[in-house]
This record gives structure tokens, sequence and C-alpha cells, in this order.
């Protein structure tokens, strides 16, 4: 496929952008200390090289009351200004243009000297805010327009306002967290002045071919948040004191609605983007949930955006734009929207990467160079840490065989793609698929490794994986009893009435694939209850229920509450899921037995027989190790890595980092 409009150039303002493609902000961890700029220069070089048209860094608070956490990124002197020559210049060498994002965290930050325009408290922070007085207000609206003047004197080419996504001036926009009776609250148009207010010095402080951009909440998702007049009218607004080009937000981090999660659906928010773009003449970015260069396309040419975010993809794969362009699109690694290397790291304080991209912020400490001796290497396995390796050795130089005693590539990733609302795993397979063939890798299915057979070969890599865990259970060789890798893969026809045993990842997993129906993006909306910002403030309204094909009830040996070691970003979503389709939840359960009856258990001492055609085992997995103690055995040094190594939760972003460390080592 062709991207005529995508890899089109478009100018803004004075500003000419080679494409339509925009890597928008993400925190990385970088960003907060001046001795990590070259790795974060170093980062977005890597993008800028690969081809995108325009990058937004991370948040950068205009003050102290701003930051996000103590020691937070902010950008408030010279000095530090100077030192961003450095990330800006690197961008520019490659023909990319940068903005640097102004976020003041306000009630979001996790600081006790955080500010807020009202005393309103976060449910996502400890932190009761201060509120602003009215000239605090005032000084901080000032604060934005001189981070700004600091960027442009860093080289940037403009800033991105950071008006959405619940922080500060959000907050000040919204009823909900705006309760003041002053100047810059207490009405609608009230409420809109610190955002405007931002702007507009913002735009008298810099030059007039420096761009001022501006994201905008499209939908808030949360009660009392504001309607589509409110936006509307806030745009055009803006628009007058001077933004250049809109960039769009959907939700606050607060909502009760995920919306940029796996099980949300490919380009759910466009139409509210669509919306704001008949709105105003500038320029507007789509933005959420858009990760393939075929749907950018398609959103650009229908004319609902003018350019096209894409943050994580840019994660996944820092070369997204060049191979779009050279019809290398199938190479591309695609973004699985999971969070758990990105969003979990960033909300859990731990450096930013990706899980299918460990490369991702460790450019500088990751590096695959090209092997100065090639050596033949054997991989045996093929699921996410096998396929890491054999990729990432031949990207060097090395020689690959890749064995996988299954017809196909995948291990555990093939069943997760089956799970609703985690079929972008498909794309991972297919990525790591096409890299085996141009690479050249020797791809032998359905052969088994044997420790003679591997003799031959200067290393061997083994990531044989995991096999289910089977529990000490009286009648676990019943036949309602059942493996959830035949429930997953319809190996077995699972009955109307089940218990699912273990409430780890896998069984919310389970859960999920035994209670879902194929719905519509307007069906996903309505079940979320999503609805149009012109009638409903906030895009809110009340949550149409789903309905389960089965009676499922999930239980846990722990007495703690089911999902509490799920992603800290996304867990929270697949717990309401288990909420909105009536899945029974048990902990602190004993197992008795299974039998015709069905399963036997103790709950709180008490015994009960639920009645199931099934039970689906989840309890775990072993590793599977018996070719790495053979080769032991004999005396021959192989590498163990993924579930081969260490059968905890399955765990694709450790497989998968393993993978390309060892492949680094080679």
């Amino acid at each position: 496929m062709s991207y005529p409009t995508l890899l089109s150039p478009l100018t803004v303002g004075s500003v000419r952008l080679r494409n339509r493609f925009v890597m928008g902000s993400m925190h990385t961890g970088l960003e907060d200390d001046l001795d990590q700029l070259p790795a974060l220069a170093a980062f977005y070089a890597e993008r800028a090289k690969g081809g995108v048209g325009l990058l937004v860094t991370g948040g950068y608070s205009p003050d102290e009351a701003g930051l996000l956490w103590p020691g937070a990124s902010r950008m408030t002197t010279a000095e530090q200004a100077n030192a961003h020559r450095l990330v800006a210049d690197t961008v520019h060498a490659h023909n990319s243009k940068i903005l640097l994002q102004v976020l003041h965290a306000g009630r979001y930050g996790a600081t006790d000297g955080n500010v807020a325009p009202s005393a309103i408290r976060s449910p996502i922070t400890r932190h009761t805010p201060s509120p602003l007085t009215t000239s605090e207000v005032d000084r901080t609206a000032t604060a934005f327009a001189e981070t700004a003047a600091h960027a442009q004197r860093a080289g940037y080419d403009g800033v991105e306002i950071m008006g959405s996504e619940g922080y500060l001036i959000n907050q000040f926009l919204a009823a909900r967290t705006n309760h003041r009776d002053d100047a810059w609250g207490g009405s609608a148009a009230r409420r809109m002045r610190f955002a405007v207010e931002v702007v507009r010095r913002t735009r008298e402080m810099v030059d007039d071919d420096f761009l001022v951009q501006y994201r905008i909440s499209l939908l808030d998702l949360v009660e009392g948040g504001q309607n589509w007049a409110e936006i509307a009218e806030l745009a055009i607004l803006l628009e007058d004191a001077g933004v250049d080009i809109f960039n769009t937000g959907i939700g606050w981090h607060e909502a009760r609605v995920p919306t940029i999660i796996t099980q949300v659906p490919r380009s759910a928010w466009v139409g509210d983007t669509a919306r704001l773009t008949g709105v105003v003449k500038v320029p507007v970015i789509a933005s959420n949930r858009i990760n393939t260069p075929e749907q950018a396309e398609a959103i650009l040419a229908s004319g609902q955006a003018h350019l096209v975010s894409m943050s994580r993809p840019m994660l996944a794969d820092p070369e997204l734009v060049n191979k779009a362009a050279a019809g290398r699109a199938d190479e591309i690694n695609t973004c699985i929207a999971c969070n758990q290397a990105c969003l979990d790291h960033a909300f859990g304080g731990q450096p930013t990467t990706c899980l299918v991209n460990p490369r991702a912020c460790r450019e500088t400490e990751l590096v695959l160079t090209p092997t100065r001796r090639a050596r033949s290497v054997a991989v045996v396995g093929a699921g996410p840490a096998g396929l890491a390796t054999a990729v990432a050795a031949a990207e060097r130089g090395h020689q690959v065989t890749l064995f996988e005693k299954a017809a196909e590539l995948g291990g555990q990733f093939r069943l997760a793609m089956q799970i609703p609302g985690k079929e972008d795993f498909t794309d991972t397979l297919r990525y790591f698929r096409r890299r085996l063939e141009v690479l050249g890798v020797d791809v032998r299915l359905g052969t088994p490794a044997t420790a003679e057979g591997l003799t031959a070969y200067d290393e061997l890599v083994i990531a044989t994986g995991v096999n289910p865990r089977v529990p000490e259970i009286d009648g676990i060789d019943h036949p309602k009893a059942v493996s959830y890798v035949d429930a997953i893969t319809g190996t077995v026809e699972i009955g109307h009435r089940v218990a699912v045993v273990g409430a780890g990842g896998i069984g919310v997993d389970v859960c999920h694939f035994l209670t879902d129906e194929a719905r519509t993006v307007e069906q996903w909306k309505a079940n979320w209850g999503v609805g149009d910002p012109v009638t409903d403030r906030g895009g809110l309204t009340e949550p149409k229920p789903r309905t389960s094909p089965r009676e499922v009830w999930l239980l846990q040996r722990k007495a703690t509450p089911i999902g509490a070691g799920l992603g800290k970003t996304s867990g929270w979503a697949h717990r309401a899921i288990l909420q909105q389709v009536g899945v029974k939840q048990l902990t602190g359960v004993g197992y008795q037995r299974i039998d015709d009856a069905g399963l036997h258990v103790t709950v709180d001492g008490e015994p009960q027989i639920i009645d199931v055609d099934h039970v689906v085992i989840c309890a775990g997995q072993q590793s599977v190790r018996d070719l790495y103690t053979e080769l032991a055995a004999a005396g021959r040094t192989a590498h163990l890595i993924g579930g081969a190594d260490l059968a905890a939760e399955l765990d694709a972003k450790r497989a998968i980092r393993q993978g390309t460390e060892l492949a680094a080592r080679l």
C-alpha cells in the first residue's frame, strides 16, 4: 500500500513538515536529569532518522509547583535550555522538527507542593493540592510562556501546551475541579480564561515562526467535564490567541473508560477529531489507538484530520515511517497497546521502554552492532524469547537456525492473540515471521531439536518455553477438567457453566475469552458509557451492560483481591470487564475435587459445590528444560531464556528483552 496523504509535506505556520507523521509526547524517564540528555537525544535521533516529520517531547513543568513528582523534568532556566540544544540539534540533523511539551501537573503532581484551581484531591495521588491564589494563577500562566521562550532558546521548533489528560489546564476548564468564584472560574467563560491566557502570553513571548501546538481534550470522560459547545468555543478562542496546530487528547487519567489500551478498538476516537477539524482553520492531529500507517492514511484521506500522532508505535519501531515509505510496511514492529513497558513503567517510576522493542529508550546501552565474527547459532523454541533472539542475532550478522517442534511460530503468543482485546498480538508474529524471511534465518517448523543435532553449532539458545502446571486436585483427570490451552485453542468445546481455577493474568484472560461477544466500536462505547459530548457532559452516559454467553466463576486460593497483580494502567479495565459481564469471583478458595457434580471447594471454611460443565485450569506454568538438562549433562554450554528460564506468570516483556540482550552479547 502507498500512503500519498500521510507522506505528503505540510506547512504549519511557517514551518514545513516533511510528512504528516507525528510522534506524540511520552515521558521516557530520560527527561528528569540533564546528565541523561545524550540518551534522550539518541532516542529521538533514531525516530527522526526513521522518518518522523514532527516529534513532541515528554512533559516539562513550567515551575516547581507543576512537577509530576519530586525531581521531575522542568524547563525553567537558561542552563537547562542550553543543555537541551543537543536534543534539538540532533533531531534537526535528520530533517525532522521537534516540540517541547509544557505540562503542569496540577493536582496530578505526586508532590507535597502540588497546586490546583481548587483544593480537590485527585483519585490517583495521595496529595491534596493547595488552591492557587488569584495572583498565583496569573504568574503560572506567565510561567508557561517563559518555558516556551526557554524552549526557543534551546533550539526547539515550538512547544506543545498540554491542555488535556486532566492536567492543570484541563482542571481549570472543568467544573469538576474548578470551584473558583474569581476571574478564573465560576462560569464556563471564566474557566476558559487560563488556557487562553497561557496561549496568548506564549505567543507574545516567542517568535512568529515558533510553533504553538495545543493539546485539547475532546472527551474528558469524567463527571463534571466539558461539553462540546465549551470545547468548540475554547478551540476558537485558542486559535485566535495564537495556536498554530491542535493535537487531540481523549480522557483524563482518572476516567472510568479506557482510551488507549489494547482492548480499545483501533481508531475509536477519530470521529471526535473530525468534529474539531470542522470547527477550526488550523491543522488538527488525530491521536489515540492509531498504530498502523494504513489506519493513518485512511484517516487523512477521508479529511478527518491533517496529521496523525503515534506515540507508542514509534517506541515499538523507530523505522516505522521509512518502512512505510519504502513499501516495507509488513516489516513494521507494530505496537500492541499493552502498556506493560511504557505507561506501566512511567507511572511506576521506572524507565520507559517497549515490550516488543526493548531497545526503546536504551539506544545507547542495548546496541546491536554488526558482529566481528559470525557464529552459527541454534535457537530452540519459537516463542517470544526465541523469536527475539533469532531476529536480533541475525541482524548482527550471525548465521541462525531456529527450531520449533510445533507447526507454527509463536508459542504462548499464539494463545494471547486469541483473547478478546489482544488481537493486535497477531501483528507481533507477523513482524517476526517477516523479519526471519528478510534476514534469511533457517526456520525449521515441526522439527524437535535434539542434543545430537545441535553438536555442529557454535552457540545454543534454549527457549523451549513452558507447559501448564497441573495442580494436585482430586479428579484433575476428570473430563470436566480442561487446561487453558485446550480451552483457548478450541480443542475442547467449553460448556455454558464454567469455573476458572487460578486468577492470575491467564485466568483473567480466559474469563474474557469465555464471556466475550463480538461488538462494534459503537457497542463497545455503549458498554463503557461513552456518550456524545454534544448532549452528554464530559462525553459520559450510563453504561449498557454486556451480555455473556456463559456463566463463569473465577476462583483464587489467595485471599487478596483478584487482579491485584495486573498492569498498573490497564489492570483496572480488565477487572471492570469481569464485573460488567457478571463473572462470579471467589477468593480464599480451597479446592477439594472435580467430579460429575462439578467443582467441590471450601470458601471461608464452608464446603460448597459449583455445578459447572467444565473447570478450566489456569494454575501457572512449569519450565520445559529437558533439552537444556541433557545438553548440560553432555558438557555443552547453552543459554537458557524465556519461560524455560523462569516460569512465572507468562511474561513476554521479559522474554523478548532477554532474547535481545543475549543476541547483543553473542
